[in-house]
């Protein structure tokens, strides 16, 4: 899905890009480099993780953020998307219910 950058602060650009610098441009917990190419072809992009799935907080503090590439931000962010599909399965069920 994409990202949706109206829910991010005005000087997001800024922000990411001092958190890559931070990270030296290497995944904060797996480290590898930013736009390495695996084996497989594919090439890693890093992205900027919400350690608190908070990214409309305005207050953004470099500390509740990670260069993460995407294997990493994906299995950090697992158990969220987990919850968000199960909702999603609940609310389908339950519309049907309301619909017989």
């Amino acid at each position: 899905m994409p990202c949706d950058y109206s829910e991010y602060p005005a000087n997001w650009n800024e922000i990411r890009q001092r958190i890559l610098e931070r990270a030296n441009h290497c995944c904060e917990f797996c480290g590898v480099a930013n736009y390495t190419v695996k084996a497989n072809g594919t090439k890693v992009v890093l992205t900027i993780a919400h350690l608190d799935h908070d990214k409309s907080n305005a207050d953004v503090l470099d500390d509740r953020l990670r260069a993460l590439c995407q294997a990493c931000h994906l299995k950090y962010d697992l158990p969220r998307h987990i919850e968000n599909r199960k909702y999603g399965r609940n609310w389908r069920r339950d519309q049907l219910k309301l619909n017989f």
